[in-house]
């Protein structure tokens, strides 16, 4: 899909408007304003124009109480044919009430069509996906949401691993802390990727958490799973290299092979075969981003005992080789 030209301000700026709604997720909206806001600052300081005109807008005002209490000054929502550059839709509790509002509802129907691109930041997928907007598309949002979006919304094609998707001038993020994530990534196609770096460091966030990396860790879905396995896990987390053969799990565990299979699938979901190459796949990843440690150095290290063994592993579970993510996430 062919992006829109980018639309601009008369002063040259480009309009961010972010939408917001009562018991909106106040991170939601701060997040990605104070990445906008501190790219404009980094211009500044070099003596360049602000790139960014950024606003709060709502159906609701000239206030709006975001979550923990605290109010937002909000300007109405924008007239239809108004020029805007970026739109991004917050989430929070307030969003199934805002998703039921038939008149928000259709403004972002048509303010997404004058868009150049449009986001959304953890549950306001759900906003968007009412508007039609996801209709065909992949999108995110927080994990504890994707089969809820997936259900009501079955047109669009939800992820629940990435923390932020695009396609095509639609961007979508997971949970909360991920629209600062979206944000500096918008700021990165805009600006280029030393402001976005210089904005990251700045605001002391890491840069970045690609989109294609997990909203969660393994380790952590498996232990939230069912905490009777938890030590196992921090056992299994220091010896990815050693034998992990279901005999060796079991005797960890204290119990028979099969009474260790059942129960570990129960608290789970997964047989150990499965969540053993989960966490050596995480553990992979994690080496292939932040060493420059050779693929079968750290194929041995994670116990896959070959690189053609993680590299189908990988296949499997990433849709892409170790080489490929290391190009991509180092």
């Amino acid at each position: 899909m062919t992006p829109k030209p980018p639309h601009s301000q008369p002063n040259g700026s480009r309009l961010v408007e972010v939408v917001a709604f009562p018991s909106v997720q106040l991170l939601d909206v701060t997040g990605p304003l104070q990445v906008f806001a501190s790219a404009n600052a980094m211009m500044a300081k070099a003596g360049e124009a602000e790139p960014y005109t950024v606003r709060i807008v709502a159906g609701h005002g000239p206030t709006v109480v975001a979550s923990a209490g605290v109010g937002l000054a909000v300007h109405p929502l924008s007239p239809i044919d108004t020029v805007v550059d970026t739109l991004v839709i917050a989430g929070g509790d307030g969003v199934h009430v805002a998703s039921d509002d038939a008149a928000l509802v259709d403004w972002v129907r048509q303010r997404t069509k004058g868009a150049r691109r449009t986001a959304s930041v953890c549950t306001g997928a759900f906003l968007l996906a009412a508007s039609g907007a996801l209709d065909g598309k992949r999108a995110v949002t927080h994990w504890g949401f994707c089969a809820e979006l997936a259900r009501r919304y079955p047109l669009v094609s939800v992820e629940s691993d990435p923390i932020f998707v695009r396609d095509g001038p639609i961007w979508t993020s997971a949970g909360v802390t991920s629209g600062i994530d979206l944000a500096l990534a918008l700021v990165e196609e805009d600006l280029g990727r030393a402001t976005a770096l210089a904005v990251a460091r700045y605001l002391v966030v890491f840069f970045k958490r690609p989109g294609g990396q997990t909203q969660f860790s393994e380790m952590l879905a498996l232990q939230a799973s069912e905490d009777k396995f938890g030590t196992l896990h921090d056992w299994i987390g220091d010896h990815l290299a050693d034998d992990l053969s279901l005999p060796v799990l079991a005797r960890h565990a204290g119990m028979s092979e099969r009474s260790f299979s059942r129960h570990y699938a129960e608290a789970t979901g997964l047989t150990p075969a499965r969540a053993i190459e989960r966490l050596r796949v995480e553990g992979a990843r994690h080496l292939l981003s932040e060493t420059r440690l050779p693929i079968k150095r750290i194929s041995q290290r994670c116990g896959f005992g070959s690189e053609e063994t993680m590299r189908r592993s990988f296949l499997r579970l990433l849709a892409t080789t170790p080489q490929d993510y290391r190009a991509r996430f180092s």
